[in-house]
């Protein structure tokens, strides 16, 4: 990091963008494109970064450097825009323009998603791939270190960027949800219920203790426990479903969308499992679900996130860990895949309604102070490593986005850097759920994994049929 130089005037580092860039973790994310028209002229490139892009937050236009007293901060820097786009070269020797470039394209993923972006300029790329694929006739590919904010504020800035294909004067609209949203902080709760959240929060609490410092998940198909995760490469892949199939089985067993998606994840990864070795059926798993934490129902101006900094819609890193049970196979009532989804709702509804979270929160900034940002970032480390995946949702627009007049036909997001072997996030956009899934390159086979998630919602989705409306 460049040394600090008296007189400027910065922007503190943030305590979680800290801990996200320190020595034990280097998170990135990387928000996906695929594009329905050739990219064949992207002269407009520069200036849609310039007057669209930096313009939504200084720290586009910011590095990280330590001040006199060792602290990171945020320094406004010159940004050389031909610097932060990559268009990629592919190699093949078929000339042919049916060609498609899905392998290349899956191995340029995986080589970037393990680069760490240089310190000495803004920590962000755009990735301009101009071949063809399955999926698109190109693809973008926006790199952002987390340190940059979260997935609701980069969203919020990305949506910033585009407009609606169909009609641009128009602002997108984000799906409805009928279930309501749960905050965890500061909730009124009536007297009576005092004890038995006091006990569940003690719970909770003493089991976040020991999952971050003691007890790790086992070793199975899903997770290596490989102790050198720097290096490791991942390999991303998706599937795609109907919004409409998830919202029917949400509608037969009252619950939310997220307490569907979590069932089909956790069935599909046992399912895997279960393909890979028999003995993992009884093989102790944990997901870390991501939650955020602004008490708000869809996204707001970047203007108001960047001013109201103080506010539960404000910019940055705002959210939190549930530690949430992989159901085992080996039960007799999980022989009705519908049990997944009845678990992950009892349980995450369970850990909403307890206060571990702002605790482990508060813990995480007091060991900061004592020890140093250094020390918060390993347990933060610790804690990812110490369980089998990590599961992320981010809500897309109904209507089909364009940038540049070119309308995106698909649009997923992988989080990249963390420790664990496999890494899964939810995106929905035009009425499509896509889940995409980061595995360790050479341990999880990527195409066995992708079909059994498949079958896991095919499956689920009989079983609720069976369910009388």
């Amino acid at each position: 990091m460049e040394a600090f130089t008296e007189g400027e005037i910065m922007e503190a580092v943030s305590p979680t963008g800290q801990y996200l860039t320190s020595s034990s973790l280097s998170i990135y994310i990387l928000a996906v494109m695929e594009t329905e028209l050739p990219i064949i002229d992207d002269s407009q490139t520069l200036p849609l970064l310039h007057n669209l892009f930096l313009p939504i937050n200084p720290r586009f236009s910011s590095i990280m450097i330590r001040d006199k007293n060792g602290d990171k901060k945020w320094k406004k820097v010159e940004v050389k825009l031909g610097d932060h786009i990559k268009v990629p070269r592919f190699e093949s020797g078929n000339n042919s323009s049916n060609l498609l470039y899905d392998e290349y394209l899956d191995e340029y993923m995986s080589k970037i998603a393990v680069e760490h972006l240089p310190q000495h300029r803004p920590l962000w790329e755009l990735h301009i791939v101009k071949y063809p694929t399955s999926k698109g006739k190109g693809t973008l590919v926006f790199k952002l270190h987390h340190a940059l904010g979260d997935g609701f504020s980069l969203m919020g800035a990305l949506l910033s960027c585009m407009e609606r294909a169909d009609k641009a004067s128009l602002p997108f609209t984000l799906p409805s949800s009928q279930t309501p949203k749960t905050r965890i902080s500061n909730t009124k709760v009536p007297f009576k219920r005092l004890p038995s959240i006091f006990l569940r929060t003690l719970s909770d609490f003493g089991w976040s203790l020991l999952k971050s410092n003691l007890i790790e998940d086992d070793q199975t198909p899903i997770r290596s426990a490989a102790e050198d995760t720097k290096t490791r490469h991942i390999n991303i892949s998706d599937v795609s479903f109907s919004f409409d199939l998830i919202k029917e089985v949400k509608s037969k067993l009252g619950v939310s969308i997220n307490d569907v998606l979590a069932g089909v994840i956790f069935f599909g990864i046992r399912l895997y499992m279960e393909e890979m070795s028999v003995k993992s059926r009884e093989g102790h798993s944990t997901a870390l679900v991501l939650l955020n934490t602004r008490n708000i129902e869809g996204y707001k101006s970047i203007k108001e996130m960047v001013e109201k900094r103080n506010s539960n819609s404000a910019w940055g890193n705002q959210y939190a860990f549930l530690h949430v049970p992989i159901p085992e196979l080996t039960d007799s009532k999980y022989a009705n895949p519908l049990h997944f989804i009845w678990e992950a709702h009892k349980e995450m509804t369970k850990k909403k309604t307890s206060f571990a979270t702002p605790l482990t929160a508060m813990l995480l900034n007091t060991l900061r102070k004592l020890r140093g940002t250094e020390a918060a970032a390993k347990y933060l480390h610790s804690t990812l490593r110490n369980s089998s995946t990590t599961i992320s949702n981010m809500i897309g627009p109904v209507e089909q986005m364009a940038v540049a007049n070119i309308p995106i036909k698909g649009f997923y997001f992988m989080v990249a850097g963390s420790p664990e072997s496999l890494t899964m996030t939810i995106m929905s956009y035009m009425g499509k759920i896509r889940i995409a899934f980061g595995v360790e390159k050479d341990f999880i086979d990527k195409q066995l994994f992708k079909s059994s998630l498949e079958n896991s919602l095919q499956i689920i989705i009989e079983a609720a049929s069976q369910i009388k409306a």
